[in-house]
């Protein structure tokens, strides 16, 4: 088994170049049609094919089908029939759904826009829709081929896979650019060559993400066969993943919710809070989720041995390794925030004002990044003990907790400040979900090592204001002027970058926190194998 460093070590590198590419299309996109109806309607016809995919399998695959996997591997053939059922059964039900997906695009768009205040177009979020709701299958194809390599601790081609998405993607946008023609509104034309590059070429990436996964199987020696048929371990898998589902339902609730007050505010919210959404994920999605990918069948194994030490071992570790690396990245995105919005997202078609509204949206919610990251590492842990409906419940009382602060957002703030609002919101839920998953596991497994962990988050709190005071301070020496365009955005970007991440680490060295020598260790490495 690779040891946990080395293996999320290299996914983070490829999930950085990931996470970057993937942002590189979406400032490329907002550069070419800016904030705008347009992009509303895009953005929430490229969220439909997620949505039904998590409804359907995508919150089951993600998080259950690792551990059973594992599991299956002691199997005197390894698990490969296990696997052929699961794959049979579970592709026919993503290529089931998948049609009657496409079917109900309309549907769809009348749940998620609200027609009422023309921020999102209906009828071309439909259009894009019907393009791009094909995707599910893709996706599906893709978690679970991803799920077969981790369970046998490859995780290298799942890592990288997304780039190539992302590269298809920007070949997509040039390739709009180029296309003559421009997309109408009043009436909206399916068959305008605009919309069916952009609502092709991106499905398409999402294809190739796929597909390119099939040479590393061969590698490890799988050979899929068609196999019907449930075993006992199938139907484990069917009463495990309607628990899951029943997550996936709750938490798709609060999206809508969150949809609809997004497309009822300022023109350009739901397009804003998207890019802050993916701009708040960026570091958990370097770091998050490359442990996360690493540590779950290590943590699925010691549960399956019934050994409740190395399931809190993995827990701890995956706590404190996270609480050290997250908590001065959003002191930075705090005290940088309006930066970052105006550095990347005043060009071509977007303006100042759109880059600020999303900056400062990202700076409130900042706080929330340990909070996300721990429910997640909270979730895996359940889902390695085969508990999948201790996260449901969980997933209900944030969402019960969520939903009136999401339309109190609506009511009582200016719609340009409603998407600040709701990415407030957002990162308080996790605060209380992540609560409530820590008392739930101390219940369930006994001492957590909580006293440790609450430590260790005081010293980085408390390196990390330091930082953000130090950054504040050069920020107002160095650019007095503040953030007035995109250079003086880079100017202050770098700079409070730098000095409140310095002084953060910095911190942390002086007082000795032990988990910043497997980072520094590992950072260290690439450096000079770069």
């Amino acid at each position: 088994m690779p040891s946990l460093a080395r293996a999320s070590g290299g996914m983070a590198v490829a999930t950085l170049i990931s996470r970057i590419t993937g942002f590189g299309w979406k400032l490329l996109l907002t550069a070419i049609v800016g904030l705008s109806v347009i992009q509303d309607s895009f953005t929430v016809a490229n969220t439909l094919p997620n949505m039904v995919f998590e409804l359907l399998l995508g919150g089951v695959l993600a998080s259950v089908v690792v551990p059973l996997l594992v599991r299956s591997q002691d199997d005197p053939d390894g698990g490969q029939d296990y696997m052929n059922r699961l794959l049979t059964v579970a592709m026919t039900g993503l290529a089931v759904g998948t049609v009657l997906a496409v079917a109900a695009a309309p549907l769809f768009t009348w749940l998620y826009v609200d027609d009422s205040t023309g921020k999102a177009n209906p009828e071309l979020t439909t259009a894009f829709a019907y393009l791009l709701l094909p995707e599910i299958f893709f996706y599906g194809l893709f978690a679970l081929l991803s799920a077969i390599l981790q369970a046998r601790h490859v995780f290298g081609p799942t890592a990288w896979a997304p780039v190539l998405n992302n590269v298809v993607i920007v070949a997509t946008l040039l390739l709009y650019l180029v296309v003559p023609g421009e997309i109408t509104l009043n009436p909206v034309d399916m068959s305008e060559p605009k919309v069916l590059v952009l609502g092709i070429g991106v499905t398409m990436g999402i294809v190739v993400q796929s597909v390119v996964l099939i040479p590393a199987l061969r590698r490890i020696g799988f050979k899929y066969r068609w196999t019907w048929g449930l075993d006992s371990r199938l139907k484990e898998f069917a009463g495990l993943g309607l628990w899951v589902l029943g997550y996936v339902a709750v938490s798709q609730v609060g999206l809508v919710i969150t949809q609809r007050v997004l497309t009822a505010a300022e023109k350009g919210s739901v397009s804003i809070y998207a890019n802050a959404w993916l701009l708040f994920q960026l570091p958990y999605g370097v770091i998050g989720v490359s442990l996360l990918t690493a540590i779950l069948p290590r943590m699925s194994k010691s549960a399956a041995r019934g050994d409740t030490k190395a399931v809190i071992d993995d827990l701890s570790t995956g706590s404190r390794l996270s609480t050290v690396l997250l908590v001065p990245i959003s002191a930075v995105l705090t005290i940088a925030g309006a930066a970052v919005g105006v550095a990347l997202f005043s060009l071509g078609e977007s303006t100042v004002a759109d880059g600020h509204r999303l900056g400062v949206a990202l700076a409130f919610s900042a706080f929330g990044l340990l909070p996300y990251a721990l429910v997640m590492l909270q979730l895996r842990v359940f889902y390695a003990m085969k508990d999948a409906r201790t996260p449901t419940l969980i997933m209900v009382g944030m969402t019960v907790a969520k939903i009136p602060m999401l339309y109190l957002c609506g009511w009582l703030l200016e719609p340009a400040n409603v998407v600040v609002g709701v990415m407030l919101v957002n990162s308080l839920t996790y605060v209380l979900g992540a609560v409530a998953g820590q008392m739930w596991l101390w219940v369930r497994l006994g001492h957590l090592r909580n006293k440790k962990i609450v430590s260790l988050i005081a010293k980085t709190v408390l390196a990390s204001a330091a930082g953000m005071a130090a950054a504040w301070l050069a920020a107002e020496v160095l650019v007095p002027d503040g953030v007035q365009g995109a250079g003086s955005a880079w100017a202050t970007l770098i700079l409070q970058s730098l000095v409140a991440g310095g002084v953060a680490f910095g911190g942390l060295a002086l007082l000795r926190v032990p988990e910043l020598r497997p980072a520094t260790t590992r950072i260290t490495r690439l450096v000079r194998r770069g």
